[in-house]
């Protein structure tokens, strides 16, 4: 992979799924730190994959706050200048917004013992990569045929059983725009999906928040979601009937970054914990079934379940500009909760 510039590292070139994490406070101790994580799947993993082997490596103990990438941005800005974390972990329009609102620590990459097993432009001055992701179309093969692509979504055999989330998540935002473009908007106009949906509403079963998709679809209550390919295999090694479809025109993908939060009172501790996120042993274990995540360290492979062989081929999928999705995105977000809610 090239070396991207500052404000698009991954992001733009290459988003996510409860328990409540401590507060900041009580992470103060020495040895001990907080992090962010998505809700759900990443939560699950980073508990039993990353924080034992940061216990081990370096005795420290880390607390998570499960937090959606937007909802840490979020957090931070009301926090005025106190870390509510010591570390984010954004997907690209979120970490674009942080560089613009100045949350994050300076990062020196070199403070990484890995960094070398990382591509080239996976580490700058404010933060690493950790995990791409790709997203798509999720289906229940045993309930309805599988999807083509974006635009069958649309169609009332396909609706009935759709589960429709809004721009609240990087995997949200960009399935949306894909939506968008199969019926013939664009980023810069979003009116033919908001006539599309309107036309289906009465149709799917659920629109709910990001967090309560993959649960909707394991209870049976919809049987198509438009999500990433860890959500897919997490479900899967439940026993859930899943399957994850590439759309024609292509999956998406995009990049996860890590990032001191500004002001971080353990900032030792959060280098070490960026650090052994990327280290062999854990890329490997979360590239492995249930987690399946896609890894960034270049000695680890992509699992079965992912559709790629080395994290180069993330160049031959859909990517999104995210510093002109960002300024639209609060509009979009408002939009798609009055409009769309039952």
């Amino acid at each position: 992979m090239t070396t991207l510039s500052r404000r698009t590292l991954m992001g733009a070139a290459l988003g996510t799924l409860g328990a409540a994490g401590l507060p900041f406070r009580a992470a103060q101790a020495a040895g001990s730190m907080t992090a962010a994580v998505y809700p759900g799947g990443w939560d699950e993993a980073l508990r039993a994959v990353l924080a034992p082997a940061l216990k081990q490596a370096h005795g420290v103990d880390v607390a998570f706050e499960p937090l959606f990438a937007v909802d840490q941005i979020a957090k931070a800005r009301a926090a005025r200048g106190v870390a509510p974390f010591d570390v984010f972990v954004l997907d690209p329009g979120p970490r674009v917004s942080g560089m613009d609102l100045k949350l994050f620590e300076p990062f020196d990459p070199a403070r990484l013992s890995n960094r070398a097993r990382l591509p080239a432009g996976y580490s700058d001055e404010v933060g690493a990569g950790v995990a791409a992701q790709v997203v798509g179309i999720a289906y229940n093969p045993k309930k309805v045929a599988r999807p083509a692509g974006w635009r069958d979504l649309f169609k009332p055999e396909f609706a009935k059983h759709l589960g429709l989330t809004g721009f609240g998540t990087t995997f949200g935002t960009i399935s949306l725009i894909e939506m968008a473009k199969s019926v013939g908007g664009s980023e810069a106009d979003m009116e033919p999906l908001f006539t599309e949906l309107r036309k289906i509403l009465s149709l799917v079963p659920a629109v709910a928040q990001p967090a309560a998709m993959p649960g909707l679809f394991q209870q049976g209550q919809i049987d198509i979601m438009y999500t990433n390919t860890y959500t897919v295999t997490l479900l899967k090694s439940r026993g859930v009937d899943i399957e994850f479809a590439v759309p024609e025109t292509g999956a998406a993908a995009f990049g996860t970054t890590m990032h001191i939060a500004k002001g971080s009172r353990n900032i030792d501790a959060a280098y070490q914990y960026i650090d052994t996120m990327i280290s062999t042993p854990v890329q490997a274990a979360l590239a492995a079934p249930p987690y399946s995540f896609v890894p960034v360290n270049t000695e680890v492979k992509p699992g079965a379940d992912v559709p790629m062989k080395s994290i180069d081929d993330l160049r031959s999928f859909v990517t999104h500009d995210w510093t002109k999705i960002n300024p639209q995105r609060p509009r979009w977000i408002d939009r798609f909760n009055r409009e769309m809610a039952k």
